[in-house]
């Protein structure tokens, strides 16, 4: 039967649309959902650093998103793409004070700010019916007594961060779907958590001897000037960092200890490495006594694990991944090793910290709340070299 539908040029804010279908003129009523014609109005708060800019390269393409604020309180009037130059003819917008009422009409706000300052506006916006995706740690740790310890602050809303979702889609998918408030893991625990997810889930591993070394570009850092991450300070060097603790250790083993069924204890360490972008985490996990499982049967398990999983790629045997290999891209690759010398699995997990570890999964997570294809916009082939 023949029905009204609107052309793909057509399309209208999120908002005023969510409640509606298009209805065909028919005397026999059907009704057609309206995702294709879907205008997302988007808000960027802090978009001065690296995963701000990262955001706007993504989302600036779409013909689905439209940026309508880009906040910063140093460069308030000032043109994004001064200060972006990549972004020249893509986006003609200049930067907004944080306290913006355009921020008012958007769907969704996209916080691209340093840990405790989503704290203190998300109730306002999510009051008002507007989505937020925080790319800070405000609401990644339900703990709040160990987030307040870890981050040194009082929280300021620690009852929104029992409403808020943990944005890893391989694990949350479902209640990323009917979220109002997305915590976007770290980049770390995202690399770290996909590596060891599969081997807990199937208790293959004693948990209490987890160790995880990571190795990070400089970009992850963020954009401020220190003296650590100068040119000549970081350059043919490598060195580790936050042995004492770091800041993302209890985010990946509170997380760690919903998929596991004992107590998962983690050392990790993490290093500072010369290049811009891309993390590398070996991962080792020994082995439970009695369980007999062939690397054959371990490679199987990570990739039936991750088989429906867009983002992804776990290895043919005897391949590693590398960082350079999922440049600018959403992938997460993944290779398994098992040694039979020390009984211990062997997970090497390759992320671009700036797509995957941040703003490329804030992005995935907003097509998972909007009823899109979660791909969308995050097809990119890394960059090589």
């Amino acid at each position: 039967m023949p029905c009204k539908i609107l052309g793909p040029a057509f399309r209208i804010s999120y908002r005023s649309l969510k409640q509606h279908l298009i209805r065909p003129a028919l005397q026999t009523e059907i009704w057609i959902p309206l995702t294709e014609f879907i205008l997302i109005k988007v808000g960027i708060i802090g978009a001065t650093g690296y995963t701000g800019v990262e955001l706007l390269r993504l989302l600036a393409p779409r013909e689905d998103v439209e940026i309508s604020v880009v906040t910063s309180r140093e460069f308030a009037g000032v043109d994004v793409h001064s200060r972006f130059p990549n972004l020249r003819g893509h986006l003609n917008l200049q930067f907004s004070a944080p306290d913006s009422d355009s921020l008012q009409a958007c769907d969704v706000v996209f916080y691209a700010t340093p840990h405790a300052v989503a704290m203190n506006t998300v109730a306002e916006l999510l009051s008002k019916g507007i989505k937020v995706i925080d790319l800070s740690a405000d609401f990644r740790i339900q703990n709040i007594p160990l987030w307040e310890k870890w981050y040194k602050t009082k929280h300021a809303c620690p009852k929104l961060v029992v409403d808020a979702v943990y944005g890893l889609p391989e694990v949350n998918r479902e209640k990323i779907k009917t979220a109002k408030l997305i915590a976007v893991p770290g980049c770390y625990p995202t690399a770290i958590q996909l590596g060891f997810l599969p081997a807990l889930e199937n208790s293959l591993i004693e948990t209490d001897r987890l160790i995880a070394d990571a190795k990070s570009g400089v970009s992850g850092a963020g954009r401020k000037a220190v003296e650590d991450f100068l040119l000549c300070e970081a350059s043919e060097s490598i060195k580790a960092y936050g042995i004492s603790g770091h800041r993302h250790h209890p985010e990946i083993c509170e997380r760690l200890n919903i998929y596991s069924q004992s107590e998962v204890r983690l050392t990790f360490i993490p290093h500072l490495v010369p290049m811009i972008r891309g993390i590398l985490a070996t991962l080792y996990a020994p082995m439970k006594s009695g369980v007999k499982i062939s690397l054959d049967e371990l490679q199987g398990l990570y990739e039936q694990r991750y088989a429906n999983e867009p983002f992804v790629d776990v290895l043919p045997q005897g391949e590693v991944p590398a960082t350079k290999n999922v440049k600018g891209s959403n992938k997460c690759q993944i290779a398994v090793a098992y040694s039979e010398e020390t009984n211990t699995i062997v997970v090497l997990s390759a992320e671009d910290n700036l797509v995957k570890g941040a703003a490329g999964q804030a992005i995935q997570n907003m097509n998972i709340m909007f009823g899109l294809d979660e791909t969308t916009g995050l097809q990119n082939i890394a960059l090589v070299p």
